[in-house]
């Protein structure tokens, strides 16, 4: 049994909702760096040691990259600038799929596009990040950015392709 045409619409709206929300939250969590290394930090019961001192690889990794951030921020805080145009990009993004939200069939291509770069992430981590020393199961977290990101990208896409197929759902 088919969906009906407000079914498919409804899946595919809950699909880009989720797209725009994950865009929202990695763009403003690219921001407060630092106050969210502390937090780490601090859930990890390591807050006052240094990278040598902890316990585990995963530990050392939060602590090193707090202290650079740290070092970075108070010597060159315009570095921070960088993330700051990180987070308007997701959000600018985000902004775009409300397109998707409106009239999905005739802003497919939002779903095609948020596809290839959530495949892009994976080359992009896997290969950017060894060049600059990110440990290789950090570089496995920030692909799975883009396998958990292209789920409900496919599913959305897939819907709006049955809903314009089966339903002779056009644009506008």
């Amino acid at each position: 049994m088919n969906p009906s045409a407000r079914q498919l619409l409804v899946r595919i709206r809950l699909m880009t909702w989720i797209v725009i929300v994950g865009l929202v939250l990695s763009g403003v969590t690219a921001i407060p760096l630092e106050t969210e290394l502390d937090l780490l930090a601090r859930m990890l019961g390591v807050e006052q040691l240094s990278p040598e001192q902890a316990p585990s690889g995963l530990a050392q990794w939060i602590l090193k990259v707090r202290e650079g951030l740290r070092e970075t921020n108070a010597r060159h805080p315009f570095m921070a600038y960088g993330t700051d145009w990180l987070a308007f990009a997701h959000i600018v993004i985000a902004i775009g799929f409300i397109g998707a939200l409106r009239d999905p069939v005739r802003n497919q291509w939002l779903f095609q596009f948020g596809l290839i770069a959530c495949f892009l992430v994976i080359p992009w981590a896997l290969i950017l990040g060894g060049l600059r020393g990110i440990p290789f199961y950090w570089r496995l977290i920030d692909c799975s950015f883009g396998v958990f990101g292209a789920i409900p990208l496919w599913l959305a896409q897939r819907w709006t392709k049955q809903l314009e197929e089966t339903h002779k759902f056009r644009p506008g």
